[in-house]
């Protein structure tokens, strides 16, 4: 597996200052000693490395840690799911393979339960299921019979606010076929709560099922672009660059057109695109049906007598991965840049620049509650400017944002957002069974009747399609005994509620 080199620890770590300020509310004096202790800290090693001459690194871990540099000497491993057994690469529409990459093999890395539900169930016959007032939360099923040369599986989804459990399970060998409820008794934590019943949803529950699947599902991006000089050790040299070399220039032909700010349709990441107030110019691009803006640390606006140029940091220092190019060889260390945001950096070295033989060095770096994201970089990590060096860069600075996603400051507030809107789901899918049903505006004592105050397993509801004669729904689905291939998809079948779109 893919390993990188952590920095010794300390007992006094701490390299996000503004968290720091929240845990020491005592005084801001505190804080701010603190700060400037570590930014002394972090000048004082800099220095150092650069008096000591070159060869120099490309990155310095900061003195009080906190950070990863990717080694390009470990061995790659294969990427593998945390959610599920069951693990599918992301297929980008239009594409028509796997991996969501261009020409050169490079992978896109996403959640593949994000559009598991559209690309296996949307359009196609299934069923839908909520579970109300379970000690998880709210719960949302989808089920779906497939056939594969000749083998019957079941393929479930199982929602809860925590995460998406995606799996298919072969049905072959059962003694019997598992009813709703025993299937959902497999997915969950809790198997031993005792189990009642599902509620079985209407067809119109699939669009907004899939809307809430791929709320996490991202095509857009922005990240930074910061050209550092020889010697550059604190951030306020770093946004007061105003000059773009050549070779700094020919690099952001590498990212992407320049385009012009003013009435610009496309993805305009924050940036003014109505009075130019954000500068008249930046870089663009589309890769893999994404849409990209680079903010340009030299194309945004620059303010005489601003030592800290807040007009340029207030929109890099809001991205969460930024490129740091290097015209010469020079070392960069990731806390230069205060910022709450900012989680990872690819560096990018030239050699060679505005000739035949322009080549490019790339390290990378990320905070050390980031996980590892691909494509890894090969050994030695040298490209030569061309499409496969842009195929990486984009598609390293994609993983990066996806892979930052899931440190500890954005995954706190993805499953805060997560939580609301399953919750929100769930109530429109009652609603609207409800309404389905005949009974009218669901109000707080029918859901305590739906299983609001019972276990986990009890407050599942399983709903059979309306009886025609009897206008009756069946409560519970007897496990059905061993059939033959054709009678278990017929009797299957007749389980099913209409065709869900």
């Amino acid at each position: 597996m893919h390993t990188f080199k952590y920095p010794p620890t300390h007992p006094h770590t701490d390299t996000h200052t503004h968290t720091h300020t929240h845990t020491h509310t005592h005084t801001h004096t505190h804080t701010h000693t603190h700060t400037h202790t570590h930014r002394h800290a972090r000048t004082h090693t800099h220095m150092h490395v650069l008096e000591k001459g070159g060869p120099y690194p490309q990155v310095i871990l900061p003195q009080f840690g906190g950070y990863w540099i990717e080694d390009v000497e470990a061995p790659v491993g294969t990427p593998t799911s945390s959610d599920s057994s069951f693990c599918e690469e992301e297929e980008v529409e239009g594409t028509g393979h796997a991996g969501g990459g261009g020409g050169f093999g490079y992978r896109l890395e996403s959640k593949s339960t994000a559009r598991a539900y559209r690309k296996h169930f949307l359009g196609r016959e299934h069923m839908n299921y909520y579970c109300t007032g379970s000690s998880l939360g709210n719960l949302i099923m989808s089920l779906k019979h497939e056939e594969v040369e000749g083998q019957e599986f079941l393929r479930i989804m199982l929602r809860s606010k925590m995460k998406t459990l995606h799996d298919r399970i072969p049905l072959e060998g059962l003694p019997q076929l598992p009813s709703v409820p025993q299937i959902a008794k497999v997915c969950v934590i809790h198997p031993s709560e005792p189990y009642s019943q599902l509620t079985r949803l209407q067809p119109p529950a699939s669009q907004l099922i899939v809307s809430f699947d791929e709320h996490e599902v991202n095509n857009t991006f922005k990240f930074g672009v910061i050209y550092q000089k020889f010697g550059q050790t604190s951030e306020e040299e770093l946004f007061g660059n105003n000059e773009e070399t050549p070779a700094f220039a020919e690099f952001l032909c590498v990212l992407g057109e320049s385009i012009d700010l003013q009435d610009f349709k496309g993805f305009r990441g924050g940036l003014d695109v109505s009075h130019g107030q954000t500068g008249s110019q930046s870089v663009y691009t589309v890769f893999c049906h994404r849409e990209i803006m680079f903010h340009v640390s030299t194309k945004l606006p620059f303010t005489e007598g601003d030592v800290q140029q807040l007009q340029r940091k207030r929109h890099i220092g809001n991205d969460i991965v930024a490129v740091v190019f290097q015209d010469e060889p020079t070392p960069f260390v990731p806390d230069m840049i205060a910022s709450n945001f900012l989680h990872a950096y690819v560096l990018v070295q030239v050699e060679n620049p505005c000739t035949e033989h322009t080549t490019y060095k790339v390290s990378v770096t990320a905070r050390e509650d980031v996980p590892m994201f691909g494509p890894p970089l090969p050994n030695p990590a040298m490209f030569k400017k061309g499409p496969k060096f842009r195929e990486f860069l984009l598609t390293k600075l994609i993983n990066a944002e996806n892979a930052c996603y899931k440190s500890d400051k954005f995954a706190k507030l993805e499953g805060r957002t997560r939580a609301a809107l399953l919750d929100n789901l769930h109530d429109e899918l009652h609603r609207q069974t409800q309404a389905t049903l005949g009974q009218g505006v669901v109000t707080d004592e029918d859901k305590l009747e739906n299983g609001g105050h019972g276990g986990l397993l009890e407050s599942f509801k399983v709903g059979l399609p309306h009886s025609a004669l009897s206008g009756t729904v069946s409560t519970t689905i007897p496990p059905l005994p061993l059939l033959s291939p054709v009678t278990r998809v017929i009797f299957y079948s007749m389980l099913k509620p209409e065709v869900t779109f």
